[in-house]
C-alpha cells in the first residue's frame, strides 16, 4: 500500500518510505536536489532519516550547473 502525498503540486502514491527513498523511485539524484518537506528544508544528510507519512506536501527542486 502506498503513500499519498503531493509533490511539486501534484497528487501522487508512491512507495517510498523516506525522502532518499523518494528520490532513488523517481530516479533522481539526490546530491543535486533540494527538498522542501512540510515547509522545512531537509538538509541532504538527513533525506534517508526524514520520514514520509500520508498527506506530506514536498517541493523537489533539482540544482542544475552551468554559465
Amino acid at each position: 500500500m502506498g503513500l499519498n502525498i503531493t509533490i511539486n503540486g501534484e497528487q501522487r502514491e508512491v512507495a517510498s518510505r523516506t525522502v532518499l527513498g523518494l528520490l532513488k523511485e523517481l530516479r533522481l539524484q539526490p546530491k543535486r536536489m533540494v527538498v522542501e518537506h512540510n515547509g522545512v528544508i531537509v538538509q541532504r544528510d538527513s533525506f534517508g532519516d526524514t520520514p514520509l507519512n500520508e498527506g506530506d506536501v514536498l517541493e523537489l527542486v533539482r540544482l542544475v550547473g552551468g554559465g
